[in-house]
């Protein structure tokens, strides 16, 4: 089975490199450490730092696990190359659903950056993918559990870097 890309900002792309290395050079010695220390508790059986400490162990390795997945698989979104002639990842995109009055302001993002309570929705979302590819007034249908939805696209702007973290 192939393995899709996964599109990443430079700052996302940055952001899990930090955080691997953290995990890698501090986070693992740490719970190393724990579990050192909970050995020296004694009887197994009843050690609970140590099934805790085994536990983490276990959250931070596939941490590890999954970072490095994403990041191999990375194909990384350069400023320089988004435009704002048509929707696409690293864009603001200001869109207006039917019947309402206040427009939303929506950043698309690749799938490992996205952050809904902060209207960073994922390009695989359907709004997100609704949205990519399409221009300034056009009309986009999705599909949601109350029915469909249409947004008209007011504007779309580069995202500013500030707010890619």
């Amino acid at each position: 089975m192939a393995e899709k890309e996964v599109f990443l900002t430079r700052e996302g792309y940055d952001n899990l490199k930090n955080e691997l290395e953290e995990l890698k050079t501090v986070t693992r010695k740490e719970v190393s450490e724990r579990i050192k220390v909970a050995l020296g508790y004694g009887d197994l059986s009843e050690n609970a730092e140590y099934d805790q400490a085994k536990n983490e162990q276990a959250l931070v390795e596939d941490r590890i696990l999954q970072i490095e997945n994403t990041l191999r698989m990375a194909k990384i979104v350069e400023e320089h190359e988004v435009t704002t002639d048509k929707v696409n990842i690293s864009t603001d995109v200001t869109v207006l659903e039917e019947g309402e009055d206040e427009p939303e302001v929506f950043s698309i993002v690749g799938s490992a950056e996205s952050d809904p309570i902060n209207n960073k929705i994922s390009n695989e979302s359907p709004l997100g993918a609704a949205l990519l590819g399409r221009r300034r007034k056009d009309v986009v249908e999705v599909e949601a559990p109350d029915g469909v939805i249409r947004y008209k696209i007011i504007s779309i702007k580069k995202t500013p870097k500030d707010e890619k973290k």
